[in-house]
């Protein structure tokens, strides 16, 4: 289902079979996803990983047919419930990890699959890639967080559009939206290159830096100022008690760059 690269930097390279790529959301795919991501943030080893697909797709949404059994058997919302399971509490952990995710959307990213690519921490696609809710399509509400994520980076009244009107968004236009961060020309072996470059640099800062981060950009939009700053406060504290702080201090005044290391200890 999942081929994973252990590649040098504390970076790794997951690439989704085609088969799972196309059909991510059957209860057995998701799980193989969750399972795999969920151990890459519990190496010690890995600093940040590349989430890729194969061939046209690069994750795709629910199985439509296995959706038509179920509203026949009368289990669809367990279905649903099950699923939603599994992939909510994945994007929850990726969100507020110290490991960096980085989505290199190859193709179309739909209905869940899009929510997983919106959860990264910066996507790259081709020109070719194909970003898609489709839920509207299935008399369906969103889910994966797009509704959460996708106003972050287009706006509120540009995500509105997206759902309401059923757009599907190339590379271009999703990185002139705002969706996507960077277009790379060529091929998705170009494509993994430039994302595992990224990987690499975002990856190789400081454990805390990296997580307290993440946690604070994604409070900013919904606390008022002063409890941001009581936030910034007890993040910067628990940082300063690192071991990558006392790397970086150690490297400034020996004029040197810092090598934080994977995961850290507390001084």
């Amino acid at each position: 289902m999942l081929n994973v690269v252990n590649l040098e930097d504390g970076v790794a390279l997951v690439t989704l079979s085609e088969s799972t790529s196309r059909s991510a959301f059957s209860i057995e795919s998701i799980t193989a996803i969750a399972d795999t991501l969920d151990g890459l943030m519990d190496d010690p080893t890995v600093s940040a990983f590349v989430l890729t697909g194969t061939g046209k797709m690069f994750c795709a949404g629910a199985d439509i047919e296995a959706f038509g059994a179920a509203i026949d058997d009368g289990s669809i919302g367990e279905v649903v419930q099950s699923l939603t399971g599994v992939l909510h509490p994945l994007q929850l952990r990726l969100r507020a990890s110290d490991t960096v995710f980085i989505a290199a959307i190859n193709g179309a990213a739909a209905g869940g699959g899009l929510g997983l690519a919106l959860t990264a921490d910066y996507r790259v696609a081709l020109q070719q890639a194909k970003l898609a809710a489709a839920f509207f399509s299935l008399g369906l509400s969103p889910d994966g967080g797009t509704t959460w994520l996708l106003p972050r980076l287009v706006g509120t009244q540009n995500a509105r559009r997206f759902f309401f009107e059923n757009e599907v968004w190339n590379g271009e236009v999703a990185v002139e939206k705002g969706a996507v961060d960077e277009l790379v020309e060529g091929d998705a072996e170009d494509l993994n290159r430039r994302a595992i470059e990224v990987a690499t640099l975002w990856g190789s800062w400081a454990e805390m830096s990296r997580r307290s981060t993440k946690q604070l950009l994604d409070a900013q939009s919904s606390t008022f100022f002063e409890t941001q700053l009581e936030f910034e406060r007890a993040l910067i504290t628990a940082s300063s008690l690192t071991a990558g702080f006392g790397e970086g201090v150690t490297a400034f005044l020996e004029k040197r760059q810092p090598n934080f290391g994977k995961k850290e200890t507390n001084l």
